[in-house]
């Protein structure tokens, strides 16, 4: 593969483990939060991660900027070897990789205004004069729909939806080429959440950006994405075209996802819960993860871990001895 055709994100085999516990007479838990884990993001594109909660997608996005350090794997940008940068290094290199995170609110300072919230960015990388600086946040508030009046207001006077508009000028302060979107939209209004995602991909055309999208809601995912992801458990069960995920879904786990996303019968909301309880993280079933919650699991489910493996007559991988076998 030569440099026009590599990936801008990389990463390989990637782990994080969590120490849990282990004070007193209390034996020490580990909890596999990501288990080697792979993919790959082409520049300009979108990548949809999504599962449950606690299946591990949050730590995927923090990882990958190294805001957590990954336990082993490899993290590739544009070239570069992320691990292997150095403090002063990575924080260059943070320029380019940039985070919406999912609360607004927890995310902004309530003691600085918005103008100082988005300046801020500059002042630590040490771009520009006050007065470039001063320009740019101008342009930054029009560019996601405030006013340049909006500068001197502090977060509590915002509503939900705009105060995701600042966390959105604040990331692109920097002129970054990779954003991770943390659940960016899930805790907005359905109509507020709409306006934001759509700013996202306006954002995403004009301004030539990368997007690891994370969300737990399959209509936002087949709305902005280009590729989609699935994990549970720490693991991804399926990767590939979204269309193809989609409309010919391969993995027991991403059928009963798609099943259980509210439906609409005879006036009244309806959803198809996914069958028996998420198993635990400190101990989970060996073989397949899913295997204790999907219909057609077999004997060779409870023992051997399906290997990640593109699917007869599609795209797309899943990781599943069965795939294909059930459908939608």
């Amino acid at each position: 593969m030569n440099n026009a055709e590599a990936p801008l994100l990389r990463v390989d085999n990637l782990e994080k483990r969590f120490e849990i516990g282990g004070r007193l007479l209390a034996a020490a838990k580990t909890v596999r939060a990501v288990d080697d884990v792979s993919f790959a993001i082409n520049k300009g594109e979108t990548l949809g991660l999504v599962g449950e909660s606690g299946c591990g997608k949050t730590t995927v996005g923090r990882l990958v900027l190294r805001l957590i350090e990954p336990t082993a794997g490899e993290i590739t940008f544009d070239g570069t070897d992320l691990k292997s940068l150095q403090p002063a290094e990575m924080r260059a290199m943070r320029r380019d990789l940039q985070i919406i995170f999912q609360d607004p609110l927890g995310a902004l300072n309530p003691r600085m205004s918005v103008g100082e919230l988005i300046i801020e960015p500059m002042v630590i990388h040490g771009i520009g004069t006050p007065a470039e600086r001063y320009r740019r946040l101008g342009e930054l508030l029009n560019l996601v729909g405030l006013a340049r009046y909006h500068a001197g207001r502090f977060p509590h006077e915002f509503s939900g939806g705009q105060r995701q508009r600042i966390c959105i000028a604040r990331a692109l302060a920097l002129n970054p080429r990779f954003i991770v979107c943390d659940e960016a939209a899930s805790a907005l209004d359905v109509s507020i959440q709409a306006q934001i995602l759509n700013l996202l991909q306006d954002l995403k055309a004009e301004l030539d950006l990368t997007y690891l999208f994370i969300s737990h809601d399959l209509g936002v995912i087949r709305h902005i994405s280009d590729r989609v992801m699935v994990m549970y458990l720490g693991k991804v069960v399926e990767y590939g075209d979204k269309q193809q995920i989609f409309e010919r879904p391969a993995h027991p786990y991403t059928i009963a996802l798609l099943r259980s996303a509210p439906a609409r019968h005879k006036g009244k909301t309806r959803y198809r819960a996914i069958a028996g309880d998420l198993p635990s993280p400190f101990d989970p079933p060996p073989g397949c993860p899913f295997h204790s919650r999907c219909p057609i699991a077999r004997e060779i489910c409870t023992s051997t871990p399906p290997p990640l493996s593109p699917v007869a007559g599609g795209t797309h991988q899943a990781a599943c001895h069965f795939a294909g076998e059930m459908t939608l």
